[in-house]
């Protein structure tokens, strides 16, 4: 299975698919099709059932039950990177038994992935790890779960004598951008749980992420001419300024951890003229959830009244907590464990620190914790993988179908 797992793994992050936050349609970018007709040709030669590919660029197939009495179950990968960073013309290296210190991933440009900075590097000594050049991305986020699907489908399909029930794949867009479940058609799914192939370091699993909430500050400034300002000029900029010190510093992701929440100032676009700045607000407990809402609505509403109400605001929440509904459904956690306790793969149980298709599918009726991928220091150009995490998610795959068949 290993060879199977790297090979497709290669092939997908060769294709370009990153979406596009900016973009009004879905998928955000007509590139993430690219991978998805390769999906669905894959899939036609495995010879599942019900395969689509939908004008919004979602990946549906059925691999048939062959014994009776099994819960209908799906996994789930999305197919587009990270706006953060280039994956066009992704160069990756295979180091083999990585010793387990500094990475050099480019010698001419001095760009290294240093222990020092990523501690958890480390964790792969021994390994077969994959690399950039350091130009671009991996795209392990989530190309590796779509690789791990793939291949453990693969596996059942060659192997009947392994019973199962119904298993449904699916394959979104946009998850990078918040919109992977926008227009995921539960009922066509047919599945009564899934699991989402998203997750870090081998043996992660995770049914608990952020309450999530988009805020948007509008400034309105007044620009003249800078010779004639006096007493006339309101440049927003500097009243943007006012805004950022407004919210602790010990509620930022750089000063958080675990189940901390924060305000994160994500980017910010200003003139004298007019400034907007786009926080997002997040905490894993929906009562400090709503607190920190209410915060940042009696902070920015003080701070207007201070400047002539030159200061608005729009929240909007993204998703929840998914745990609110997987901790009716903990079964399908507990196969989860049991199926990584039989590869001898010890279950790390964690709290996200951000959000899943998952936790957006668990809310429309389709619990569906999260699973290790086995990659590190995702959207960016330090991030890496291995092949034996590649290989280990794919034999999850397989002994999660075994676990259900067994209950």
């Amino acid at each position: 299975m290993r060879e199977k797992v790297l090979e497709r793994f290669l092939k997908y992050i060769s294709i370009d698919t990153q979406s596009d936050p900016e973009s009004k349609t879905s998928p955000s970018t007509a590139k993430q099709f690219d991978l998805a007709r390769i999906l669905l040709a894959e899939l036609e030669e495995m010879g599942l059932e019900d395969i689509s590919l939908d004008e919004r660029c979602y990946v549906m197939a059925k691999l048939a039950a062959n014994a009776d009495g099994i819960p209908p179950i799906g996994f789930i990968s999305h197919m587009d990177t990270s706006p953060d960073m280039s994956g066009r013309y992704v160069r990756p290296r295979l180091i083999e038994n990585y010793d387990g210190g500094d990475i050099v991933l480019n010698k001419e440009k001095g760009i290294v992935t240093a222990l020092e900075d990523y501690p958890e590097i480390g964790a792969f000594k021994g390994q077969t790890i994959i690399v950039t050049d350091g130009n671009t991305l991996l795209g392990a986020d989530d190309k590796a779960g779509i690789a791990e699907i793939m291949t453990g489908i693969d596996y059942l399909v060659e192997n009947p004598s392994i019973r199962h029930g119904d298993i449904m794949v699916a394959f979104t867009p946009d998850e990078e951008i918040g919109c992977g479940a926008d227009y995921f058609d539960v009922d066509k799914f047919g599945a009564k749980y899934a699991y989402t192939f998203d997750g870090g370091q081998l043996g992660e699993l995770e049914y608990e992420n952020f309450n999530a909430a988009s805020a948007v500050v509008t400034i309105q400034g007044r620009n003249v001419h800078p010779g004639s300002a006096k007493g006339k000029m309101v440049n927003s900029i500097y009243i943007s300024a006012k805004v950022m010190d407004a919210f602790p510093q010990d509620k930022r992701p750089e000063t958080t951890e675990g189940y901390e929440g924060f305000f994160h100032l994500n980017d910010i676009k200003g003139t004298t003229e007019e400034t907007v700045l786009n926080y997002i607000i997040r905490d894993h407990d929906r009562v400090k959830f709503e607190d920190m809402k209410t915060f940042f609505e009696e902070t920015i509403r003080a701070l207007s009244s201070q400047y002539d109400g030159r200061i608005s605001l729009v929240i909007e929440d993204s998703y929840y907590n998914m745990r609110e509904v997987i901790e009716n459904h903990m079964e399908v956690v507990d196969v989860a464990v049991k199926a990584m306790e039989n590869l001898d793969i010890k279950p790390n149980i964690i709290p996200i620190r951000g959000g899943t298709d998952g936790s957006r599918l668990s809310f429309m009726g389709l619990p569906c914790p999260n699973l290790f991928a086995g990659g590190i220091n995702f959207h960016g150009r330090n991030e890496m993988i291995s092949v034996e995490a590649l290989e280990a998610g794919a034999n999850l795959l397989v002994e999660i179908a075994k676990e259900w068949a067994n209950r």
